[in-house]
């Protein structure tokens, strides 16, 4: 079984909003002080990718990544969890979904898979499509929501979220999931040895516009504005002699203000 785990490395959605930086020509961030993670959705996949192969007894994990050369540090982490294979595809700019599913499915037919998994939603634009796009552009099925997936039968079995709890799903070959968190499919922490280890391991290296083939996928969407939300806190102290005058005077103070 040949598993393929789609990774988007990501600006920090952790750090505080004052950290971001915007390249305001380009519209999109730049890192500044923030430090690069691999998205959180995306190490779900990971996890759940590794838990399929240990479960089957068998298989190869490959995670493939799109982006700057900055790009091979997700991929590094990858190897040192035991994927088997990184592949890197190199591209330079912010890559929208509809562009990344049509790289994605141009690498992929490079590749032998059985079954691709991608986060249900990358960190930073929180989208949420390329799972989608991929598989439609793959003309194979796509399960959404998968916390947790197994192989058995030649099909796999796969338990998805919904607004009511749980479903099983059995899908055919090949197939495409998206994979939410749970608290199943925290990503391991490598080993020491393994870090070394990835740290020596070779990524294959692959250009989007060679995958693309010169061909300009449609864009569809055009970012006009892209800022740092600036929230104003503003104090008013009421003031009186005792408690009971405060109060009054703070019940007042709502009342002008449309408060209550």
């Amino acid at each position: 079984m040949n598993i393929v785990v789609c990774l988007k490395q990501i600006l920090d959605p952790e750090i505080p909003a004052q950290d971001f930086r915007i390249d305001q020509e380009r519209k999109e961030p730049t890192q500044g002080n923030a430090s690069l993670v691999i998205s959180p959705f995306d190490e779900n996949a990971l996890e759940v990718a590794l838990q399929m192969r240990e479960r089957a007894g068998e298989g190869r994990v490959t995670a493939i990544s799109i982006g700057s050369s900055s790009g091979t540090l997700a991929l590094r982490k990858a190897l040192a969890v035991k994927a088997d294979q990184a592949v890197h595809v190199a591209a330079e700019g912010t890559i929208n979904s509809f562009t990344a599913a049509a790289i994605l499915g141009a690498a992929l037919k490079k590749l032998e898979f059985d079954v691709v998994l991608c986060g249900r939603q990358a960190g930073d634009w929180d989208f949420g499509v390329v799972g989608p796009l991929l598989a439609e552009s793959l003309g194979i099925p796509c399960v959404p929501f998968v916390t947790e997936a197994s192989y058995a039968g030649g099909a796999i079995q796969a338990k998805r979220q919904t607004l009511d709890g749980y479903d099983l799903v059995k899908a055919p070959l090949p197939v495409v999931l998206t994979v939410t968190n749970a608290s199943t499919n925290n990503l391991r922490y490598p080993k020491v040895k393994d870090v070394m280890m990835a740290d020596r391991k070779e990524i294959l290296a692959w250009e989007a516009a060679t995958l693309l083939g010169g061909e300009s996928p449609d864009a569809s969407i055009e970012v006009r504005d892209l800022f740092i939300p600036v929230h104003k806190v503003e104090c008013e102290l009421i003031e009186g002699d005792n408690a009971t005058e405060k109060a009054l005077k703070l019940a007042r103070r709502m009342r002008e203000l449309k408060l209550v």
